[in-house]
């Protein structure tokens, strides 16, 4: 099954766009080739979950904010114009890469709210910068494991720990919605960069597994269009399976290459793996084969002459 990304997304920088009863949209103007369009930015709560939890309707929160993106004062702006006259209760972060959580500090100096997230960056990684580095000066006022919940008036969010992507990364279930902010974990327009040392394919394998059995009607990535039945003709557990069986084939791909063409180089095995690709997602498209082969590497199947984690090491079959 090919994974049915959506490429495309109709929005307007700047504007808070309403995603459901309790969820809103503000897109950072950031993009990338590796954040698409920008930051979304999620608000969630409000009038309507005050509203559905029996409360007046004055739109004034409480509300959490998700992600609220990259160090950009004109983004700052456009999410406090959307929260005038609310109360923001909760700030969470997925995860401390640059365009997540360097807002963070300025939204929490204008409300007050304090943050949430699974803890600081990791310690600096090594090998190239393929995508948004690291945001090493947040520390989370509060650290959230697996399975914590926030909630507010008409809105309850659990926390999920979804390594893989990077160690320290979290999806959060909207229980009354039966939604998942995915983060970088899953994302509806593109693959998600793996690169070690603290990216981890063996991680990621299993953080995609762990959605597998969720009841989970929509996700919500930071980057993107929601997942849906709707969006993707999918429903987000089949696009997951979709995700696992791309990877599968990815591994598929490098066993041919050691099989074909004998002991190879990581930039060998780019070449003929990603043809189709543009030369300048060489670089990230190598971090992920790099994944692969150390999750290969350890149940047997490859070996590498070298240190495994190398970028330089030959690899060849196990």
């Amino acid at each position: 099954m090919a994974v049915p990304f959506v490429k495309t997304l109709d929005f307007s920088y700047a504007e808070a766009e309403r995603l459901s009863p309790r969820i809103r949209r503000v897109i950072a103007r950031n993009p990338s080739p590796f954040t698409f369009h920008g930051t979304g930015t999620y608000i969630v709560g409000g009038a309507q979950a005050d509203r559905d939890h029996g409360r007046a309707a004055h739109g004034r929160g409480p509300v959490a904010v998700i992600d609220p993106g990259p160090d950009d004062a004109a983004h700052v702006a456009a999410l406090l114009r959307a929260l005038d006259g609310e109360t923001v209760s909760h700030i969470l972060i997925t995860h401390t890469h640059r365009d997540h959580s360097p807002a963070a500090a300025a939204l929490q100096q204008a409300t007050g709210a304090p943050t949430y997230a699974f803890g600081p960056h990791p310690l600096p990684q090594g090998g190239p910068a393929v995508e948004e580095g690291g945001d090493h000066a947040f520390r989370p006022d509060h650290r959230l494991a697996d399975g914590d919940t926030v909630d507010g008036p008409g809105w309850t969010l659990t926390a999920l720990h979804t390594p893989g992507h990077i160690s320290n990364h979290l999806c959060f279930a909207l229980r009354e919605e039966q939604a998942l902010f995915s983060g970088d974990h899953v994302m509806g327009w593109s693959t998600t960069v793996i690169s070690p040392p603290d990216g981890s394919m063996t991680d990621y394998y299993a953080s995609l597994n762990r959605l597998l059995p969720r009841d989970d009607a929509r996700y919500y990535p930071t980057h993107g269009a929601p997942i849906d039945a709707h969006s993707t003709g999918a429903s987000p557990q089949a696009f997951v399976q979709a995700l696992l069986q791309h990877r599968a084939a990815r591994e598929v791909q490098i066993l041919r290459c050691l099989d074909r063409e004998g002991p190879q180089t990581i930039p060998q095995m780019v070449a003929a793996m990603y043809h189709d690709v543009p030369a300048y997602l060489h670089p990230a498209a190598a971090r992920s084969v790099l994944a692969h082969l150390i999750h290969m590497v350890a149940d047997g199947r490859v070996a590498a002459d070298g240190g495994v984690a190398d970028e330089a090491a030959v690899y060849r079959l196990g």
